[in-house]
């Protein structure tokens, strides 16, 4: 399995990182992806990368801390993501539930980020709450290509744009929700060759964890809410979306 989504640097992780690493690894998590949601957290995410041999990381700036952003962020983050460990452009997107009245600040920061994972070749990661038709226009005027829909909870129509478009669909915990009847119906109908699976560790930690911290090992029990709604063993899905994120984000074995 791989772990396409996560936030190592954390401070939830400050206690027991390597202990963390070393459980997600116990239970078959091969590799994660860590994000950075500002030019601090980016530039912490790289040195996780670093350290770790199992650990990449995206760079970015996430929708919510967009209009907080100072002066020379984003040539932190641009000078990040041509290091040999970054794999990925994000984590950005937009988020019209807290959008606090900032909203032409989020599109700008989209725009920004899905110019620069076309000039790198990385995928870009996106962060959609509530704004799923702006997304897709955003994208498709950026000439957006490589995108990666993280953590989706959306309806099959989005779904179905999104797979339209070649992009990668990730799965989280609330697949594993017992109220998550209609997601699991998505899940059930996106293309296998789309598909990816994520924690979003520390948060969104899937059943029957909910009200704990997350973290990278909890990813079988996604794998196994993704399989159950296929109709599929764990191992192929595990193997399936292994194989699509080390396509999607170029990791070698």
């Amino acid at each position: 399995m791989i772990d396409t989504h996560v936030h190592l640097d954390h401070p939830a992780f400050d206690p027991d990182r390597e202990e963390v690493l070393a459980r997600a690894q116990e239970a078959g998590v091969r590799a994660l992806v860590t994000l950075g949601t500002d030019a601090a957290s980016s530039v912490r995410a790289v040195q996780l990368a670093e350290r770790f041999e199992v650990v990449y990381a995206a760079v970015g700036i996430h929708p919510t801390r967009a209009p907080a952003a100072k002066p020379g962020d984003r040539e932190v983050v641009a000078r990040l993501v041509v290091h040999p460990k970054v794999v990925g452009v994000g984590e950005c997107g937009l988020d019209y539930e807290r959008a606090g009245g900032a909203v032409e600040v989020q599109q700008d920061n989209l725009r920004w980020h899905a110019q620069l994972s076309r000039a790198c070749g990385k995928p870009l990661v996106v962060h959609n709450r509530a704004a799923h038709a702006d997304v897709l226009r955003i994208l498709e005027e950026e000439r957006a290509e490589r995108v990666v829909m993280h953590m989706f909870t959306g309806p099959a129509e989005y779904a179905e744009a999104c797979a339209a478009r070649g992009y990668w669909i990730s799965v989280g915990g609330p697949v594993t929700y017992a109220r998550a009847e209609a997601l699991r119906r998505v899940v059930a109908r996106i293309p296998e060759d789309r598909l990816l699976v994520e924690t979003d560790s520390p948060f969104a930690s899937p059943h029957p964890h909910r009200g704990r911290r997350n973290e990278p090992s909890f990813l079988r029990w996604v794998v196994e809410a993704v399989a159950l709604a296929k109709g599929q063993h764990p191992d192929a899905v595990a193997e399936r979306t292994e194989e699509n994120a080390r396509r999607c984000f170029g990791l070698s074995r």
